[in-house]
């Protein structure tokens, strides 16, 4: 591919636009969301005594925001398909901005959760939409290395969003963040206007809206994965579970039994892209188990601070952001199936040795350990994506993208909670006869060992991959 052809590609209308400029504001537009995923965990205890209250409060920044997200994820390839981009990308940063904006101005924590949520509606809707767009626009023997950029994005504002969060709260209040926010999104919807083009095709059809009913059952299944191992969790928990389940079966069968479904799931008719939507879920676990129980083994194992256990996942992201495009690269000349391997094995050996030295870890180990396994899932999940995408026609991968996501939300939360379960568990169940401090360690190696297993049955699932680079299957 040329420079030129590189920069310059023809939109819905037939008119030539910038790629290049395309690409840089739809990931920035990305990057500025999920930085203030990232960052806002650290202004929590800021957030706690401003507004006068508690964790189980505040943490419904995070678990309220998730839980839109979840239901907007879904309804994103009906949007894609139903609205002009240019007029859905606008929508979606202006969104942001304005949700934004009321926490910014949030003078009670209603507002301020109130904004948050509105926040999530707009990430929902752009986190699987701007990978369909990237690989719509990108030729197939060249998406492992643009979704290995937008993989470096997507890593760097995981690493950096810490980093931005503990220089603006040292020299602002929390709403600093909020203002950094909002410039950034504010830029993007401006820039907008001259670089996000008209790229995907429109086939208008009729809104599902009691498919979107009973997509509400993601909301409770993912409510109840988080909140196992809560205290004070109670009976109605089980309730809220068995009624979300029933939702998801009849949100499934709606979709296999309509022309057009809110959400394709006969996508899984493919064998490649079951796998890699397999394989996504076995990365992504074990990136989002490492960076919940690693900070606990941190403070509750060798007594370091909250802010210090943070700082320790930073080297592993930034490995993660600078190995996310090489994988790229590599797919796209020899394949997935070597490099995904690549990966497995990389998250294989990082848990293979938390486990057996979970007993004798010290810090530079642990950084080490967590650096190796989230090298692993640089080399998984992209590439997993890009290979279930590149099984799929075009007019599927909008479907595509929305399906692995939601599949992502559900089995890294389904992680984190087997986690809190067998650390728990496990820790209660010895410390009568090893004392607190063996008990706690014989959790965390049982933990360990669990995702271990895991790993392996990714590692063995890689072996069914073809061979040399994927060929077409559409």
């Amino acid at each position: 591919m040329s420079e030129k052809e590189a920069t310059a590609s023809v939109d819905n209308r037939g008119h030539v636009y910038n790629r290049l400029w395309f690409i840089i504001t739809l990931l920035t537009g990305t990057f500025s969301m999920s930085i203030s995923q990232s960052s806002l965990s650290t202004a929590y205890p800021t957030l706690m005594r401003t507004f006068n209250i508690g964790a189980p409060q505040v943490q419904w920044m995070t678990t309220g925001f998730m839980l839109v997200m979840s239901v907007m994820i879904p309804v994103s390839p009906w949007l894609l398909n139903n609205v002009k981009f240019t007029t859905l990308f606008r929508w979606v940063t202006a969104m942001f901005a304005f949700g934004t904006l009321l926490c910014m101005t949030a003078t009670n924590y209603p507002v301020l959760l109130i904004g948050r949520l509105i926040e999530a509606l707009g990430v929902g809707i752009i986190f699987p939409s701007f990978q369909t767009v990237l690989l719509t626009i990108t030729p197939e023997d060249h998406r492992g290395a643009t979704m290995g950029t937008a993989g470096l994005i997507m890593g760097s504002a995981l690493a950096t969003g810490p980093i931005v969060s503990g220089i603006v709260l040292s020299f602002a209040s929390w709403r600093g963040l909020f203002v950094l926010f909002f410039v950034l999104v504010t830029a993007v919807f401006i820039l907008s206007f001259w670089t996000i083009k008209d790229v995907m095709p429109v086939n208008r059809s009729t809104m599902d809206w009691l498919s979107i009913i009973y997509s509400l059952g993601f909301i409770g299944v993912l409510y109840v994965l988080n909140q196992i191992g809560v205290k004070g969790a109670n009976w109605w928990l089980t309730a809220l579970l068995i009624i979300s389940i029933l939702a998801l079966i009849g949100f499934c069968y709606r979709q296999l039994h309509r022309d057009q479904p809110l959400l394709e799931l006969r996508v899984f008719h493919s064998r490649l892209f079951t796998t890699g939507v397999l394989l996504t879920g076995a990365s992504y676990i074990a990136l989002i188990v490492t960076t919940i129980v690693l900070p606990l083994y941190y403070q509750n194992v060798l007594g370091l601070s909250a802010l210090f256990s943070g700082l320790s996942l930073v080297p592993a992201a930034v490995g993660l952001s600078l190995l996310n495009p090489l994988s790229g690269h590599l797919m796209d000349r020899v394949g997935p199936r070597n490099v995904v391997l690549t990966g497995m094995i990389l998250i294989v050996l990082g848990f293979g040795y938390l486990t057996i030295f979970a007993r004798h870890l010290n810090v530079f180990s642990l950084i080490l350990a967590s650096i190796v396994t989230e090298g692993g899932n640089a080399f998984v999940m992209m590439p997993a994506v890009t290979l279930g995408a590149n099984s799929l026609p075009d007019k599927l991968i909008s479907h595509g993208t929305a399906v692995t996501t939601t599949a992502r939300q559900i089995l890294g939360s389904a992680g984190v909670a087997a986690a809190t379960i067998i650390l728990t568990r496990v820790t209660d169940a010895h410390k009568a006869a090893q004392g607190l401090h063996q008990a706690t360690l014989t959790g965390y190696q049982m933990t360990f060992l669990t995702f271990l297993i895991i790993g392996i049955l990714g590692l063995a699932l890689t072996f069914t991959l073809p061979r040399g680079k994927q060929a077409p299957t559409k």
